[in-house]
């Protein structure tokens, strides 16, 4: 990871966070692979970013089910497989899973009314399913994946111990924490997870779903109550 510093791919409405990893797995075909992880962003500006660094997503790794993380899923893991012949492998905690797949329109229904926004039906249409349901604590490529329900059941975070780094979805901010009052959110859930988070090493790096990043150590200790 020396050779790549880790921006994010901020757009859309929700300024939602699109990062981009590179992996150390053998090629095992065209570029070097990568994990996109929550790609929120329009589809396009993800792919340019990989070719203009020669990566291509082996993984597309959601930290939770969400509208706004998800937007360009279905044209990433039809770019993935037209282009590299190459499926990408889409993952998401089990719990969050029902976000996915060609059913996911009444939970997203739900989440957005909670919001007051409505969206046309065709894009839950063609949203595939998951190719791997993560149920928290296995490894994934460099990741360990932590289970941390509260601003949805299955929101996860990727953490890379050996990088000291953290994708942390929208359980924690540089500014706060996620919010819990959109439907399967849980206070009391988002505290134990935090106190998970709290536990790792406090030189850990942290990518948030949205916003700046930060390190663990150097957050307001507000937030570690």
């Amino acid at each position: 990871m020396s050779e790549y510093t880790i921006k994010p791919i901020v757009a859309g409405a929700f300024a939602v966070n699109c990062w981009i990893y590179p992996l150390d797995d053998p090629p095992g075909g065209p570029g070097r692979p990568c994990a996109v992880i929550d790609p929120g962003a329009p589809a396009d500006i993800i792919i340019a970013r990989m070719d203009k660094l020669n990566l291509r997503p082996r993984y597309i790794l959601l930290t939770h089910g969400h509208f706004d993380h998800i937007a360009a899923l279905p044209a990433l893991a039809a770019h993935a497989a037209r282009v590299y012949g190459l499926p990408a492998e889409i993952a998401i905690h089990r719990a969050d899973a029902p976000y996915l797949g060609p059913g996911a329109s009444q939970i997203h229904r739900e989440t957005l009314a909670a919001l007051g926004i409505s969206l046309a039906g065709e894009f839950w249409e063609s949203l595939p399913p998951a190719g791997r349901l993560l149920s928290g604590g296995e490894l994934l490529g460099p990741f360990r994946v932590l289970h941390l329900p509260g601003h949805t059941p299955g929101s996860v975070g990727f953490y890379d111990e050996k990088a000291g780094v953290l994708f942390s979805g929208d359980t924690l901010f540089q500014n706060g924490v996620g919010r819990t009052d959109l439907p399967g959110g849980d206070s009391r859930a988002l505290e134990a997870s935090l106190r998970k988070l709290f536990a790792l090493p406090g030189d850990t790096a942290f990518f948030p779903g949205h916003g700046p990043s930060g390190i663990l150590a150097k957050l307001d200790p507000q937030f570690k109550r």
